[in-house]
């Protein structure tokens, strides 16, 4: 008969989200291989900054080399991005092990950065801008 621990089904589906980015994370055993919207990560992200941001979740939980991941991101910009990349990929390794949930955690990857613009305001030239007042 087989143990109530976790039982693993591949592939891991999981979605991330930063600012307006949306990243829809799939993951499955592998060697290592991330493929964000059909390209390879190094090709996709010029800044070796972006790349690490997708990477810290697997060298925290230390599983570099262990899966594939294939990505769908859109909307936001680079930075966005690579944070919605960084939430989704963090939900997908705690489907795969409950027992990673207190490093992600901690390390605050799990974590929605719900930061958005805010909208601008009628009678006004922002979102908190005011026209200049004169007295006369």
């Amino acid at each position: 008969m087989e143990d109530s621990a976790h039982v693993i089904r591949f592939p891991v589906h999981s979605v991330g989200k930063r600012k307006s980015a949306i990243a829809r994370v799939w993951m499955k055993p592998g060697t290592g291989n991330v493929r964000i919207n059909r390209r390879p990560l190094d090709e996709y992200f010029g800044r070796e900054t972006m790349k690490m941001v997708v990477k810290q979740p697997l060298e925290l939980a230390g599983v570099v080399g262990r899966f594939d991941f294939l990505v769908n991101v859109q909307g936001g910009g680079v930075s966005g991005q690579a944070g919605a990349i960084k939430h989704g990929i963090s939900k997908a390794l705690i489907q795969a092990d409950p027992a990673m949930r207190p490093l992600l955690k901690k390390a605050g990857f799990l974590v929605r950065d719900s930061r958005i613009k805010e909208r601008k305001k009628y009678g006004q030239p922002g979102a908190r801008a005011r026209f200049q007042y004169s007295k006369r």
